[in-house]
């Protein structure tokens, strides 16, 4: 199939994209000896995890679902992070984890007993109360009275019998920079108590594949680690990087309507196919458009939920775009196709592979039932 035949809206995953950031990743794990995991909570299609598996050490998730899908389609290391655990669900990933990381002392000490009779490896996440983010502080680990991870102040040296791990997770799409500065605090709060671990977990947020990033800092990190806490084995779990630009939205316009400037209905949807749009806010890269007047027409992309606000931007054009045409957005493999919704009954956008021969491999399509099975 190629890709003007794909229906839309669509999700559009490019392999060769996709193994480049693999490869980058690959060699800082064969520099440094770090073991790097998929995030799924920001990219979980499993189509690729066979691929995926070839260049990384395992994979890492936020609860029991996304724990059970690694398992299931990745076999490889399995590491599980969430803010509370049901003991039901306790139960069920102390048989597919090997790494349980817990938010609390208290869910630590509810879940112990079942940790080590299943042998499995645990940790406690820690909060370094050190915020290199600016502008989004909804995902700012470490912003004022943050739940996530165990301040200095909180922590219980006390209870650490049996603990083989820590963990933090303090960055959002940052350079290294931000890594050396993070692990500084982290270090000076609770360095004292690597020595007696097994494992030290840096969590995610690093975009290792990005452009700029600076990755001889992160070697250096990671050296500096390894050489002063040998006992270590030390894990990054970078989730946009690794299908960072590596993915697309191809969208279709619907109509075309008139109030002080063209507005473009599509059928994607930043409510439902792209939230970040509205949650971080941010205006995604589009196709062979530019910023607001600066080319021939500006027009504003919206959808055709009845949410007033379902608007994705303005964006310029060389032409009025036509009905019927099709635009694509870029980077849209992260955080987009695990996010989705189906408010107002909006069909969810299709998944798609481009393969490296520039064949298109439709890998899921989604209907009316996939709208009905999540109601009553």
């Amino acid at each position: 199939m190629k890709r003007h035949e794909l229906p839309t809206p669509c999700f559009v995953v490019d392999e060769a994209a996709l193994k480049r950031n693999l490869e980058i990743l690959a060699g800082v794990q064969k520099r440094t000896g770090a073991k790097i995991l998929l995030a799924q909570k920001a990219f979980s299609m499993f189509r690729v995890y066979p691929l995926i598996a070839e260049y990384l050490s395992g994979a890492c998730a936020s609860g029991l679902y996304e724990a059970r899908l690694a398992h299931e389609e990745m076999g490889k290391e399995n590491h599980v992070f969430s803010p509370a655990y049901t003991p039901a669900e306790m139960q069920e990933l102390v048989t597919i984890c090997d790494h349980v990381v817990f938010n609390s002392f208290s869910q630590l000490e509810q879940h112990r007993a079942v940790c080590e009779k299943a042998g499995v490896s645990y940790g406690i996440r820690v909060n370094p109360e050190c915020s290199t983010q600016e502008g989004h502080a909804i995902y700012d680990p470490c912003s004022p009275f943050s739940r996530l991870g165990v301040t200095r102040a909180n922590f219980r040296p006390d209870l650490l019998d049996g603990v083989e791990g820590l963990h933090f997770h303090t960055l959002c799409e940052q350079n290294s920079d931000d890594l050396v500065k993070t692990f500084e605090s982290f270090e000076r709060d609770f360095g004292e108590f690597l020595p007696q671990m097994k494992w030290l977990n840096l969590g995610g947020g690093h975009h290792i594949t990005r452009e700029d990033y600076d990755i001889y800092a992160l070697d250096e990190i990671l050296y500096y680690i390894r050489a002063k806490y040998p006992n270590l084995t030390i894990y990054l779990e970078p989730g946009e990087a690794i299908a960072l630009n590596a993915g697309w939205l191809d969208t279709t316009v619907l109509d075309i309507v008139e109030n002080g400037m063209p507005i473009l209905i599509l059928d994607a949807s930043a409510a439902c196919h792209m939230p970040d749009v509205l949650e971080m806010p941010y205006r995604p890269p589009l196709l062979n458009a530019g910023e607001p007047n600066e080319r021939a027409v500006t027009c504003r992309l919206a959808a055709r939920t009845c949410l007033a606000g379902d608007v994705i931007g303005d964006y310029s054009f060389d032409r009025m775009p036509e009905i019927g045409e099709r635009l694509t957005f870029g980077d849209m493999a992260i955080y987009s196709m695990v996010k989705t919704n189906t408010f107002n009954g909006v069909p969810l956008p299709a998944i798609a592979l481009l393969h490296e021969d520039g064949d298109c491999e439709l890998v899921k399509t989604f209907g009316y039932e996939d709208f009905k099975s999540r109601l009553s």
